[in-house]
């Protein structure tokens, strides 16, 4: 396997200008993020303190092992909606490491509407429990809700991800064999309450936690009966009269201890990995910040991505003298054999032939897929057309939507029309979809969208016997594009779970290789064979 020449020249003027633009994307990125972490803000810091109870993050802090990473999943879900009052949805989920185990954990964060349920936080703990079912993990959810928040529950109640999925999901994950445990903090009210109802194993706090259907105020109102929350459901009274707490811890700390003994002991792991030892870059992964040019219509080479994400910057490069508009190859990340397809301009005819070919190859090999996406879509016009672009085009769309291997998604640039489907996007199911910071994400680029929306427009008016006037198209375009870029931003895309987070780009080798480690805990090899051969392409 062959070392990745570099052609990045780092000290040339566009690089600087590259990096520089990077560099203010993640500064801005760092800003949001911040922003999402401190929910609630030092008011409700004083608050939990008061109550000598930890907050979300504290609590994922001491569950997760010391020396163990965390993919956090969509930390920006929700950014821009609700008038920006639940910032992350009001929960953070991902994945991490917890007495040795990989696991998906979600916690409900207190300080953002005492943890009340939004529609994107529905969809975000949803999407948390997809992957852990895909990937064949036990789930830990940190509880302490209020609940659905009344004011959206239309939205709540509609078909999809909400309505009732994630306790649907729960119970038909325990019944595959993968743990449901659940850390009861604090007041777990209504649709709340059925998190740890539908859990295998549940640990409450003293004092602190309870779980019922409805508080106090509402069981006087409906039936004229006066009961304290302790008396309700609080933990001693479910430890001891329902059965719902199995174990009963005397503070926060506490309960997180028995959380991870509990995990410790699920018994033997399912985890099946094929892993040689793992080697960094030879090309140092901070180079990616100069790569990736601020105007996305220029072209780049994401061989210069692969080399400083791919272990010692070695790739077998798949059919190197055909389809140059894809790149295809073999290589390792942190110790995980993979097969990668890059962009490097539209796809062909050839391109996707080529791509049919080497994803079918890599099913059949059990080898997970990686796709980096800066995709301007499928080729058009006359000579793709006859060439055979749509046929073509199909069959790549087909081996991606049958191969039974796991796939992951990197948005590195632009992710536009049928190319987004071709390169894995996320109606593909691929286990992670992640994205950087500089990606857009649309059915075409603002300026085209604007000059067929010109086109059709003046080609309108001239049938009704019209003119059309240039200051009055001008307006339209403008109109069209601003709207466009508006949609194809990043943090539009992130707020409403089209990805499952925009990443640091020198933090994408640990990010793949976390998913990676995820996918091996099912036998990729015994789970999904391919039910076709390899077919020349």
């Amino acid at each position: 396997m062959a070392v990745l020449p570099s052609h990045l020249m780092t000290h040339s003027h566009d690089y600087r200008q590259r990096r520089a633009h990077t560099l203010s994307l993640l500064t801005e990125l760092q800003q949001r993020m911040a922003k999402a972490r401190n929910a609630g803000g030092p008011r409700a810091a004083a608050k939990l303190r008061k109550r000598d109870k930890l907050n979300a993050r504290e609590r994922l802090e001491r569950l997760l092992d010391r020396d163990g990473s965390f993919l956090e999943l969509s930390p920006l879900a929700a950014w821009g909606q609700y008038d920006d009052e639940s910032p992350g949805a009001g929960c953070i989920t991902g994945i991490g490491h917890v007495a040795g185990r990989l696991c998906v954990i979600s916690a409900n964060d207190t300080r953002v509407k005492g943890g009340a349920i939004y529609p994107a936080t529905a969809d975000k703990l949803v999407r948390a429990q997809q992957i852990a079912r895909e990937n064949g993990l036990p789930s830990v959810a940190l509880t302490e809700s209020a609940g659905a928040n009344l004011l959206y529950q239309a939205e709540l109640f509609a078909m999809g991800n909400r309505g009732g999925r994630g306790f649907a999901n729960q119970a038909q994950m325990s019944a595959e064999g993968l743990a449901q445990v659940s850390l009861v903090f604090g007041s777990s009210t209504a649709g709340g309450a059925y998190v740890p109802g539908m859990s295998d194993i549940n640990v409450m706090v003293r004092d602190k936690a309870s779980v019922y259907l409805a508080g106090p105020p509402l069981v006087k109102a409906a039936l004229g009966e006066d009961a304290t929350d302790a008396e309700l459901g609080g933990a001693e009274m479910h430890h001891t009269v329902s059965g719902l707490c199995d174990y009963l811890a005397e503070d926060d700390a506490d309960a997180i201890r028995i959380g991870r003994e509990i995990i410790g002991n699920l018994g033997c792991s399912t985890h099946h990995t094929e892993r040689r030892a793992p080697k960094p870059p030879k090309y140092d992964p901070d180079e990616l910040l100069g790569i990736v040019p601020p105007d996305l219509r220029l072209p780049f080479d994401m061989r210069e991505v692969i080399a400083r994400i791919v272990d010692g910057s070695e790739f077998d490069e798949f059919r190197a003298g055909y389809g140059d508009t894809l790149v295809c190859g073999i290589a390792w990340i942190d110790g995980y054999r993979v097969g990668i397809l890059g962009n490097n301009g539209p796809l062909y005819s050839s391109a996707a032939q080529k791509a049919t070919h080497f994803i079918q190859l890599c099913n059949q090999q059990r080898t997970p897929l990686v796709y980096l996406q800066n995709i301007t879509g499928f080729m058009v016009g006359q000579e793709a057309e006859r060439g055979g672009i749509v046929k073509d085009g199909s069959k790549m769309v087909h081996a991606v939507s049958t191969a039974t291997v796991p796939q992951f998604t990197v948005l590195v640039g632009g992710s536009y029309g049928a190319g987004n489907y071709g390169m894995c996007g996320r109606a593909y199911d691929p286990r992670l979809l992640l994205t950087w910071p500089c990606s857009k994400i649309g059915v075409m680029g603002g300026p085209q969208a604007a000059r067929v929306m010109r086109i059709v427009q003046e080609a309108a008016i001239r049938r009704m016997g019209g003119e059309p006037l240039p200051s009055d198209m001008a307006d339209m375009e403008a109109t069209v594009i601003a709207e466009f870029d508006r949609t194809a931003d990043p943090y539009y895309a992130t707020s409403r779970l089209w990805d499952d987070g925009i990443i640091d780009p020198r933090h994408t080798r640990q990010a793949l290789a976390m998913g990676l480690a995820a996918a091996w805990n099912r036998d990729v090899r015994g789970a999904g064979q391919p039910k076709f051969g390899v077919l020349r392409m």
